[in-house]
């Protein structure tokens, strides 16, 4: 678990949002948790002043939503959403391969442990943590491009695909296809060919989306019928018990 350093726990704001947006990266926050400001507070030993502005910077990078007299919650992802996360990936991840090249050779080392540490958690079926080490080979992909603004956007872009995931009923077959996937595109950067590399990702992003595009819709479908359902039966009660005065 994700846990605040000496510098967080003195009340910097930009380090709570860290901790908590890492937690969704990790899997620990899913879509629907709620995030009351004095639990957090507490566990993470700051103010609720300084929790409030954290969970605000959450809300204005898409990472949570806040209701009026309901609280703070994790926010779960629709299919626009879905589709914005694409276009990002497509322009930032393409880019990085056509950089790779010039690379410096310890952020492809770092890339190649991120597809490691992916087969090593398939290896042992601890799918959570083959979804976060298979963000992470895309994150540092993304490193290539050697840009610290393209790296802390990217940083909230893996958060919100997290959020994304977590609508899959079989985590095991979703998340262990694509390592295989993520090891080709290592292999073929790491080898020079460019090109081959580039027309793997571009594949991989077209199937990545379509396959939680449906998934999203999905649960979108069930959720809007399960809501519906519950409001039927709450008026059918309200309107009983009316009856009976």
């Amino acid at each position: 678990m994700s846990t605040l350093n000496s510098a967080a726990s003195a009340g910097r704001p930009v380090l709570v949002t860290d901790v908590l947006r890492e937690r969704i990266v990790e899997g620990e926050l899913p879509p629907g948790t709620p995030l009351r400001d004095v639990a957090l507070s507490a566990e993470l030993g700051v103010s609720r002043n300084t929790l409030r502005e954290a969970l605000r910077t959450l809300h204005d990078e898409g990472l949570v939503v806040q209701r009026l007299h309901k609280g703070t919650a994790v926010k779960a992802l629709a299919a626009e959403d879905v589709t914005d996360i694409y276009i990002a990936r497509r322009t930032l991840e393409l880019s990085a391969v056509d950089a790779s090249p010039l690379a410096p050779e310890p952020l492809l080392d770092a890339m190649e442990a991120k597809v490691a540490a992916a087969e090593l958690a398939v290896d042992i079926e601890a799918w959570d943590k083959v979804g976060t080490a298979s963000l992470r080979f895309h994150q540092s992909l993304v490193a290539l491009l050697g840009s610290a603004r393209l790296d802390g956007f990217f940083r909230v872009t893996i958060a919100q695909l997290r959020l994304a995931f977590a609508v899959m009923a079989d985590q095991g077959a979703f998340q262990a296809p694509w390592v295989a996937r993520d090891r080709e595109i290592c292999d073929l950067i790491r080898g020079g060919r460019r090109m081959d590399a580039t027309a793997a990702l571009r594949l991989y992003l077209d199937d990545s989306e379509r396959t939680v595009l449906d998934a999203v819709r999905a649960n979108s479908r069930t959720t809007s019928t399960r809501s519906a359902i519950s409001t039927s039966r709450t008026s059918r009660t309200t309107s009983a018990a009316k009856g009976k005065r």
